[in-house]
């Protein structure tokens, strides 16, 4: 298109030839198609994810284009539907009305959506151009709404059996790190979390690949502190990431699908600029007062609950966390309680861990 050609739109005063017509009729059918499947996606995120702010995309979603749509010429998509004249109406593909689980019907919808999308762009160059470019950046806004729908779901499920996530740094242990992270695991730990801040880069390996091989020998998930590159080359499970580190869409690019990217918040701020990064898990905190690493501003059990109300990630309540005050923040709303002197500080860190994992598991 050239610059400043103002965009072609073809009017209903005008006699509209069979082709034309026919251009309408997709128009109509793929713009019922995309509006139904941007429902059923909303109707996941919103009942099946419990994530308000992916329920709110698809809505916004929906509704842009209802107006992209009320633009056209509505009594032209009204006239050129042909429901008995259809010939797709009795054609079913193989395995079409099989699904074995509510996310199977949102992956099927939003593949729905992103068709209906290109088509509505594509035919809609017939009509008016404007349109066309609407359809098309609202094209590129539902690969990205699947691409975080996908990133929630598969971080709930991987989460699913996680309660009680304990760091290991070895300046905080009564003993030997790698003795200390035995009897963690052994108490029923489901992930720990390498943090170490002084150690070379070749020692920092070393110790991942031990704590790597530790955690799945006992099925526990290992995640390495603020390093991808280690947390990759040990084979880690996922990396957790500060507010100064790189940012989790960044971190995607660079590591494998498979691994979990978690990112530290301390504010509804802070919380809120993580989820649009569609991280694995997002940890709030600290809730009181935290000896292992001291903030001068203690999030809270209400921070905590606020998020909670944004999203349907997995929440991983961290700092100053104590059996005494575990119950608290689940009632917020943590998903897994994260702990660090509360087991590796203590004499009898299996014990530690028990009790926690005790409360974590009500």
């Amino acid at each position: 298109m050239h610059a400043g050609r103002t965009p072609r739109r073809v009017s209903s005063s005008t006699q509209v030839p069979p082709s034309m017509s026919d251009a309408w009729r997709i128009l109509d059918a793929n713009f019922n198609r995309a509006r139904e499947a941007a429902r059923v996606i909303e109707e996941y995120a919103r009942f099946s994810l419990n994530d308000p702010t992916l329920a709110e995309a698809c809505k916004a979603l929906r509704h842009e284009l209802g107006r992209a749509v009320a633009a056209l010429d509505p009594s032209s998509l009204t006239r050129s539907r042909d429901i008995l004249g259809d010939v797709g109406r009795e054609v079913t593909a193989e395995g079409e009305y099989e699904r074995a689980a509510v996310s199977d019907v949102a992956a099927a919808a939003a593949c729905r959506l992103s068709e209906a999308l290109r088509s509505l762009e594509e035919y809609g160059k017939l009509v008016d151009t404007g349109f066309a470019r609407r359809m098309e950046s609202l094209r590129y806004g539902a690969y990205d709404l699947q691409r975080r729908l996908e990133i929630t779901a598969e971080a709930r499920r991987r989460f699913q059996s996680v309660r009680l996530y304990v760091i290991v740094t070895e300046a905080l242990c009564r003993g030997p790190w790698a003795d200390v992270a035995e009897a963690a695991l052994r108490g029923g730990a489901d992930c720990l979390q390498l943090r170490e801040k002084g150690l070379t880069d070749r020692d920092l390996l070393d110790r991942a690949r031990r704590l790597v091989e530790l955690c799945r020998r006992c099925g526990a998930t290992c995640i390495i502190n603020d390093r991808p590159d280690i947390a990759v080359i040990a084979g880690a499970d996922g990396v957790h990431l500060g507010q100064d580190d790189v940012p989790v869409r960044d971190v995607r690019r660079t590591i494998p699908p498979r691994m979990l990217i978690g990112v530290s918040t301390h504010t509804i701020e802070q919380a809120t600029a993580a989820i649009a990064d569609a991280p694995d898990y997002v940890a709030v905190g600290p809730m009181f007062d935290s000896a292992t690493k001291p903030q001068p501003h203690v999030a809270g059990a209400e921070t905590l609950a606020a998020v909670r109300r944004l999203t349907g990630l997995p929440l991983v309540a961290i700092g100053g966390i104590g059996a005494d005050r575990a119950a608290e923040v689940l009632a917020a709303g943590a998903d897994v309680l994260c702990v660090c002197s509360a087991v590796i500080s203590q004499t009898d860190p299996e014990a530690a861990t028990r009790r926690l994992k005790a409360v974590a598991q009500r």
